[in-house]
């Protein structure tokens, strides 16, 4: 039993999973981005100004963006000398062994399914709002959950089942209205910091550092610019969803590791501009607001910028849940290639040599959570897990390092052990910085995966069966 639960497979970078292999460097870079740009530019950068790090949010991006870039250093190495479709769930089968694959496959499904279902709920919620702006409302009974005195979250139900029929159509398509999309909410981002570049007054810059780097208060609450590095941290969530689609990438052992750097270089860049802009515009006092970079502009006379603002949070909405609901079915697919869920789920379609099994299987799942079920707190945990699945990334570099010294890496991390010891230290500082509460939530879904895993899995592992 023991040695079953260390044993590992051979990386496998050149995989012939009948996937089609389509996607340009970029095209996964625009994946990147599809995933990291959405509400966070529109409204998380002025919260944290608000109430954590004033004027120095932008340093809380950076501080966030290093984190993430050690991490997403380690995904490129890992990404072009291991392969597969799994993201970290295939590199940890890799460097760990099948159980603290399963681990981390199953905290991958909290971040990509969970995530998807929350942001269904938030896309739905501008999607409302925006109808409403041209007094189209809808009833009450289709917007809500049960719980909620409704029937059903009818647009949150409803796009789910829109992108799942795109994703099914191939992965091509997918990336070509990715693309598209992606284009829409940038020309948003980019008029807003044209406006507002205008109208810049730099002592609202003063004092840069009100809250300082790092305190507590009477409540519990933390703020600074390192705790205001923990809340943006959302902003940089799916990035990794680069390394899902290697199965799918032209040649991955170049252009993922190309696709992965360049898509978090560029949204680290695009959220220091807008943070900076921004809090040049508008005192950070101001900034708590649901919709901060439209407050800005209306602040400075631009009465149309709602309209410009619920066209850009649309648009990011759709592609953030585009890429997570394929990312999600893509570590499904390894999943189920490896035996660990139902095989029944990894045939491809030949027509259109996508997953089709799987990927209705996780729009019927989504929708159903999206549509019915209220997310609340439990969308808090889907950070959690992000940040551990980069910590063991960061792991698995200096693992294989030692124990496969002679594997191929076309992508290598410079200045190794540093680098993804540095990726450890960061993740873990700033899953350090979340509340109590998250930490309870994370604790019992890890549990029930390893109910999962003993009761069904280990039994059907096909790596066990041919051993």
């Amino acid at each position: 039993m023991f040695a079953q639960l260390l044993r590992t497979k051979p990386a496998d970078p050149h995989g012939h999973s009948g996937l089609k292999k389509c996607l340009s460097a970029f095209d996964l870079a625009l994946l990147g981005i599809g995933c990291a740009i959405g509400t966070g530019i529109f409204v998380l950068t002025g919260i944290a100004a608000a109430t954590q790090s004033g004027p120095a949010v932008v340093l809380s991006f950076v501080f966030a963006g290093v984190a993430s870039g050690f991490a997403a250093l380690a995904y490129a190495e890992l990404a072009a000398s291991v392969g597969g479709s799994g993201s970290a769930y295939g590199y940890s089968y890799v460097a760990f062994g099948e159980f603290i694959a399963w681990v981390m496959g199953w905290i991958l499904l909290l971040e990509y399914g969970v995530g998807a279902a929350a942001v269904a709920n938030g896309w739905a919620g501008y999607f409302i709002n925006t109808l409403a702006n041209f007094n189209i409302v809808l009833p009450e009974a289709l917007i809500k959950a049960p719980s909620q005195g409704g029937i059903i979250n009818l647009p949150a139900f409803g796009i789910i089942w829109v992108l799942t029929l795109l994703l099914i159509s191939g992965v091509k398509q997918s990336s070509q209205f990715n693309n598209i999309i992606v284009a829409v909410k940038l020309s948003t981002i980019v008029i807003f910091i044209a406006l507002a570049s205008m109208h810049l007054n730099t002592d609202n810059w003063t004092p840069f550092m009100p809250f300082g780097w790092f305190d507590t208060l009477d409540n519990g609450k933390t703020i600074g610019v390192l705790a205001g590095a923990s809340l943006v941290f959302f902003a940089y969530f799916g990035f990794d969803a680069v390394s899902t689609a290697a199965d799918e990438a032209k040649n991955p052992q170049r252009d993922l590791p190309i696709g992965l750097l360049a898509s978090l270089v560029f949204c680290t860049v695009v959220y220091i501009l807008v943070s900076g802009v921004l809090t040049g515009v508008v005192p950070y006092g101001e900034l708590n607001v649901s919709s901060p970079v439209a407050y800005a502009l209306s602040k400075l006379g631009y009465t149309w910028s709602s309209t410009l603002v619920a066209t850009g949070v649309l648009a990011g909405l759709i592609t953030v849940l585009l890429v997570l609901l394929y990312g999600l079915t893509r570590i499904l697919f390894a999943m189920s290639r490896d035996g660990l869920i139902s095989p029944f789920f990894s045939t491809i379609n030949p027509d259109r040599q996508t997953p089709v099994r799987i990927i209705l299987l996780c729009g019927i799942v989504v929708s159903l959570v999206a549509g019915f079920i209220p997310l609340g707190q439990l969308a808090e945990t889907v950070n959690i897990g992000t940040l551990a699945s980069f910590v063991m990334v960061c792991v698995g570099v200096i693992v294989l390092r030692i124990r496969q010294p002679d594997l191929p890496r076309p992508f290598k991390n410079p200045w190794n052990p540093l680098v993804p010891v540095l990726g450890i230290l960061s993740c873990g500082a700033l899953m350090a910085f979340l509340p109590t509460e998250t930490w309870h939530r994370f604790g019992w879904w890890v549990a029930a995966g390893v109910v999962f895993y003993f009761s069904y899995s280990i039994r059907h592992s096909k790596l066990r069966k041919a051993a």
